[in-house]
């Protein structure tokens, strides 16, 4: 086994203990106007300029941005433009992500704007993750799934999570429990069962899989704690800890527990790195062995 190595990065928040309580979308407190906070600012700056520079984008961002004044507004419009369709129609759904998007779903949004942002190196500024990054959309698309789900809607939950997965080729269970300041790269094949618990500040790649064994019911998928980084192509499987700080190497199959602050690697994944306690892996995003 290798001793430990790596540059040090700043020491991530333990975050949520998910399993022990459900993450709300939010307490129901609408939104106010925000176009002032930073955020929105920064988005609704850049739209404006964008628009300037390419007419042919002007109808577009006068639609989902400039026609809105806060953040969740924007977000609304954004998923219900992508996910609206025949039977789906894009007005209703964007009536419907507007009564959901309270000040805490705002909160969780920018949180994951700023996970993107931070760790990666393609993600440009915030209004062109809004737009064009269909990890960071098929997950805000689940928060509001959640939500439903929580609210008993389970129905409504489904038919949005399975439209979800055909646009964006991400299959998230609207039950999954997920926190903030996670990132989607790249987004394609994700997959993510139903009792799966995700904590703050996670960075998955194309491809991953937290799912079961079998056909047994009760609670059966993967636990993956803060500060943790999936590589692409990993498979998670079975009501198993991904511990914190930890790191799963792309295309490894992880069958058994997976100690806090270590890489594992292959088929079956065993532990081939212990890391530094201050090496934070979904920040750092440091694909090698």
């Amino acid at each position: 086994m290798n001793k430990p190595s790596g540059q040090p990065a700043q020491r991530m928040s333990q975050g949520l203990r998910l399993a022990a309580r459900p993450i709300r979308i939010g307490a129901g407190i609408p939104l106010k106007p925000d176009r002032r906070t930073p955020v929105w600012t920064d988005i609704a700056a850049a739209a404006e300029g964008l628009a300037q520079r390419e007419p042919l984008l002007k109808p577009r961002l006068q639609s989902l941005i400039l026609a809105h004044d806060n953040l969740g507004a924007g977000v609304a419009a954004v998923l219900a433009r992508r996910l609206g369709g025949a039977d789906l129609e894009e007005a209703p759904l964007r009536d419907l992500f507007l009564q959901l998007a309270d000040e805490d779903f705002a909160e969780k949004v920018a949180a994951d704007l700023r996970a993107v942002r931070e760790r990666d190196p393609a993600g440009g500024d915030e209004l062109h993750v809004l737009l064009n990054f269909k990890g960071f959309q098929a997950l805000q698309t689940y928060r509001i799934a959640h939500a439903l789900w929580q609210e008993g809607r389970t129905e409504l939950a489904h038919a949005l999570s399975n439209q979800a997965s055909i646009v964006f080729a991400v299959d998230i269970h609207p039950a999954a429990r997920i926190g903030t300041g996670v990132m989607f790269d790249h987004g394609t094949g994700i997959v993510i069962g139903e009792t799966t618990v995700i904590e703050d500040n996670v960075s998955l790649l194309q491809n991953v899989t937290l799912g079961g064994t079998g056909k047994e019911h009760g609670d059966r998928h993967p636990k993956i704690r803060s500060g943790v980084m999936i590589g692409a192509g990993a498979k998670i499987l079975g009501n198993i800890e991904v511990g914190t700080m930890s790191k799963i190497a792309a295309g490894s199959v992880v069958l058994h527990p997976v100690p806090p602050h270590t890489t594992v690697a292959g088929v079956p994944a065993r532990v081939v790195r212990r890391h530094h306690d201050d090496s934070c892996p979904s920040v750092e995003m440091d694909q090698r062995i």
